[in-house]
């Protein structure tokens, strides 16, 4: 979907760093919900970025009904059991969609659940459902951490990253990863590239920490959580 998995696995290869140093996700779009269709989507992944196996593959959304869902999971269990992929996971599924999922594995459906991946940022109020991963300890990731960079002007970050002697994205990085996120910030700038990862060197206190705390529910992208089917 984001044509991306053939120059990924080809940097992998020509980068000479060994497989297993990198960790190499990619998702079941949309489009190639249910058992066949997500079986064909892991094959096609395989041989589009010449990998042998994927660290983690995601169920990009929870499209395409009950059916197409859990049909979906049962490829991905099965690709898991063959050795093509190491993790499973979901991503923007809705805790209906969850507890649907969850009471499908208990009930003999197979398989767990590693990883949850929402938008995630201080103005998009997941705490329900980050809630609901954390407790059963499954890895959260946070994509748009940095809202798409249309908040990095809000004065709160702008007062946090002055105390710190940071940029307002670092702080939302910050942030990100003291929530117990992993966070997933994009950049093709080397030197933001760069920056994104020097955040290991301070640490929010807890009063910056609730100033982000807006409570506020504004989605940068999509917001597939809330689909009814």
């Amino acid at each position: 979907m984001y044509r991306n998995e053939k120059p990924c696995g080809k940097a992998i290869l020509n980068s000479e760093l060994d497989r297993s140093q990198v960790f190499f996700t990619t998702k079941i779009p949309p489009g190639s919900m249910g058992y066949e269709s997500t079986k064909r989507a892991i094959n096609s992944s395989l041989r589009e970025a010449a990998q042998e196996y994927f660290d983690l593959i995601l169920i990009h959304a929870p499209y395409g009904g009950k059916k197409a869902r859990l049909g979906s999971w049962d490829a991905l269990v099965e690709a898991q059991k063959a050795g093509k992929v190491k993790s499973i996971g979901v991503s923007n599924y809705g805790i209906h969609h969850l507890e649907e999922l969850e009471a499908y594995i208990q009930g003999g459906g197979g398989g767990q659940i590693d990883v949850g991946q929402y938008e995630l940022h201080p103005w998009l109020d997941h705490s329900d459902i980050v809630e609901w991963l954390q407790k059963r300890k499954i890895v959260v990731e946070a994509y748009s951490p940095l809202a798409h960079g249309s908040r990095l002007t809000e004065s709160v970050l702008l007062s946090i990253g002055e105390k710190y002697g940071k940029t307002p994205a670092q702080v939302l990085i910050r942030w990100s990863l003291q929530m117990g996120f992993v966070p997933l910030p994009k950049s093709v700038t080397p030197k933001r590239i760069r920056e994104n990862a020097d955040v290991f060197d301070f640490e929010l206190a807890a009063e910056d920490m609730k100033m982000l705390d807006t409570g506020e529910y504004s989605p940068t992208d999509w917001d597939p959580t809330v689909d009814e089917d």
